[in-house]
């Protein structure tokens, strides 16, 4: 009986993959042939195939996290900041270092000094030990790096999008915090009150609204300093000029409700006010006390806030957690929350999925609302160490939820977009059309306005009638269907994927 299942099993797994091959283009047959030989050879060659594929959007990259190491050090030498040589934390120079410190400037005539410091703000290296585990590394490296001159944000975004450009990526939303100083100082001023809406009034007559603009001024800044580093708009420019870049604002969540709103409702009204900001997102670790203990409070208001904003996106960290870390009632019901009481579109981690009280209807309920996850292989193994087959990633795609990859933290990670399609590929045995489609998904749940090219979500290479008249991404669309592109940032968007692709596919040998 048992053997006649899986003879059935394996029968149903063939003509699914026969399927499959049926409805892959030449071009899609051939990279998927050629990807298939390349992790047969090992890791490395897949890495050098995956470099040069589309991989269209990273949606989970945290600003700060995503800048590597060697740019703060060499950030903390302009800023003149000293090094506390027993934390490896950057301080500040109030014109003499203090005992115990060096001028961060020591670091390029000691290369032991420079290594340790390239170790504590990041996963380089490190090991854990009794007490001391990859979550504890990981979130401790923000600190030691903190104490950076914001002016050089523009630069950082600079990296960023130079490093994604290099690996075949288009677009970015990148999770950054403006500055929140007065909203929040305000927030704890008032204190916490059930009353949402009077409370909102409050903050926004006392503080939000002069903050949105400073945050807007602050962007404005970021921004031209990217475009001077990259020669945007000249006949210099870098590769890194044709990526867009769009922001999320990240809400510190760890801290007390009134001043989690406070944040929260700037948030929602600088997205409000400004285009280039297109969503929310909450930060911080998930497991401490504040995040647990506020949880169901904090996707209470995000409810409200979303009614009052309901334009304004919502992607949420959820379900960062697993065994262990929190007690077993901690694993059950962040998700579902995140998805059902504050609405999110997207879900960041979803790494405990499993432990979620009736995971199978909750996996269903994503996959009707369209919920995307946003996957992070190589975070996920480092802070929590869940990968391979403990990783949640097969239970998502067997249920049909929408999933892509993405990096979190590269920086601190030591990693890439590439090395996560790399860990795709190697640990969890996707194939190029597998890898295809969440590149595909990731650009289909983009926070960007505009109708969708597919005629319905995930129908790929089946776009809607004004665009089915010639090859996909075709470099030029018929007149109704440039027309229809150029209303839709989205499809837009979708139609240069589809661009690459052609191209890449075209040039596999």
């Amino acid at each position: 009986m048992r053997c006649t299942r899986v003879l059935a099993a394996l029968a149903c797994l063939a003509i699914t993959a026969a399927a499959q091959t049926a409805t892959q283009t030449p071009g899609e047959l051939k990279a998927g042939r050629a990807l298939a030989s390349a992790v047969k050879q090992g890791p490395l060659s897949a890495h050098a195939f995956l470099a040069k594929m589309p991989k269209g959007s990273d949606l989970h990259v945290h600003l700060v996290g995503a800048v590597y190491a060697e740019t703060f050090i060499k950030n903390a030498v302009e800023d003149h900041l000293c090094i506390d040589l027993k934390t490896k934390a950057l301080a500040k120079n109030p014109g003499t270092c203090s005992d115990g410190q060096v001028p961060a400037e020591t670091a390029l005539k000691d290369q032991t000094l420079y290594d340790n410091l390239v170790n504590a703000f990041s996963m380089r290296s490190f090991v854990p030990s009794a007490g001391y585990s990859g979550h504890d590394q990981f979130f401790a490296t923000f600190g030691r790096f903190g104490g950076l001159d914001r002016k050089h944000v523009g630069e950082w975004l600079d990296e960023v999008a130079s490093r994604a450009a290099s690996q075949n990526e288009q677009y970015l939303e990148i999770m950054h915090t403006p500055d929140f100083s007065t909203s929040a100082a305000l927030g704890y001023k008032l204190g916490w009150s059930d009353d949402l809406e009077d409370l909102r009034q409050k903050l926004l007559d006392g503080a939000v609204r002069d903050n949105v603009k400073r945050d807007i001024a602050e962007i404005d800044s970021i921004e031209a300093r990217r475009n001077e580093i990259e020669h945007c708009g000249t006949p210099s420019a870098t590769p890194a000029c044709g990526m867009t870049v769009r922001f999320i604002f990240q809400v510190l969540r760890a801290f007390p409700p009134q001043q989690v709103y406070a944040q929260t409702l700037l948030g929602f009204e600088l997205a409000s006010a400004d285009r280039r900001v297109v969503g929310i997102n909450f930060v911080q670790p998930e497991d401490s006390y504040m995040s647990m203990s506020e949880y169901d409070r904090q996707m209470k208001f995000l409810r409200f806030l979303k009614t009052k904003y309901p334009k304004v996106h919502l992607s949420l960290h959820a379900g960062e957690l697993a065994p262990g870390i929190v007690p077993p009632d901690g694993l059950k019901f962040h998700i579902r929350e995140a998805v059902e009481v504050a609405g999110a579109e997207r879900i960041g981690h979803g790494v405990d999925v499993m432990y979620e009280t009736d995971p199978h209807a909750l996996l269903k309920e994503m996959a009707a609302k369209h919920v995307m996850v946003e996957i992070n292989l190589t975070s996920n193994d480092g802070i929590l160490g869940i990968t391979g087959n403990h990783h949640p990633l097969a239970n998502y795609r067997a249920a049909k939820v929408p999933v892509s990859l993405s990096t979190d933290d590269e920086g601190v990670s030591r990693s890439d977009l590439t090395t996560e399609y790399t860990r795709a590929a190697m640990e969890q045995s996707l194939t190029y059309a597998d890898l295809k489609n969440m590149a595909r998904t990731g650009i289909e749940h983009i926070f960007l306005p505009g109708d969708d090219l597919w005629s319905a979500p995930d129908a790929w290479g089946k776009p809607v009638a004004v665009c089915a008249a010639q090859p996909l991404g075709a470099d030029k669309p018929t007149a109704k269907c440039a027309e229809f592109l150029k209303s839709s940032e989205k499809a837009t968007q979708q139609w240069e994927l589809e661009r690459r692709f052609r191209a890449f596919e075209a040039g596999v040998q």
